[in-house]
């Protein structure tokens, strides 16, 4: 079922996906669906968070630097929203944008998960570099400073993450970090 609700949201956009026609396409009854959610957001929610848990998955390579694993998240995150779980986040975010209780539901679930996540990811990661000593509020604003261009580029534009967006938004959240790290003598 949710892999169907991914398949007809890309084929047919959020307006045209319907409880009924996720069951005709999982073979179901909408009852079943209705058994387990109760709105076409809640089952796209769902497929959300378990596509996404390991397409954002902050990994590390121990052979590479720091600059080059977080390049490499980046790179996992422009892949992510060229994928149906992507497009699934793009129109969760718009619905969110004119019904408030789906903006809750997000912000409260995937979104507040997603960025302890990317918090601890990068906590992680900036660990990795002697000279980078961060405390929480710069590590937040890092967060933001990381993503945000990303999520700029694909929501507000409509346009692919390129290599040069990711390059020059890894090697400037790095040297914000290292310039925000106290000085030791």
């Amino acid at each position: 079922m949710l892999h169907a609700a991914d398949d007809l949201l890309v084929e047919r956009g959020f307006a045209g996906l319907t409880i009924e026609g996720i069951a005709q396409r999982a073979g179901v009854a909408k009852q079943t669906i209705y058994r387990w959610w109760k709105s076409k957001v809640d089952i796209l929610l769902d497929t959300l968070i378990d596509d996404a848990r390991e397409a954002l998955e902050w990994r590390t390579d121990e052979a590479a630097g720091v600059e080059e694993n977080l390049a490499s998240h980046l790179r996992r995150v422009a892949d992510f929203f060229a994928e149906p779980a992507g497009q699934v986040l793009q129109a969760l975010l718009g619905h969110a944008q004119l019904e408030s209780d789906t903006a809750t539901s997000l912000r409260e679930g995937f979104l507040r998960e997603q960025r302890e996540r990317d918090m601890a990811g990068l906590r992680e990661l900036l660990a990795r570099d002697a000279e980078i000593t961060v405390d929480e509020g710069t590590l937040d604003h890092l967060v933001d400073l990381l993503l945000g261009p990303l999520y700029y580029r694909v929501l507000v534009f409509g346009a692919p993450i390129d290599e040069e967006l990711v390059d020059s938004t890894t090697r400037l959240v790095l040297t914000l970090a290292r310039e925000s790290s106290p000085r030791t003598s």
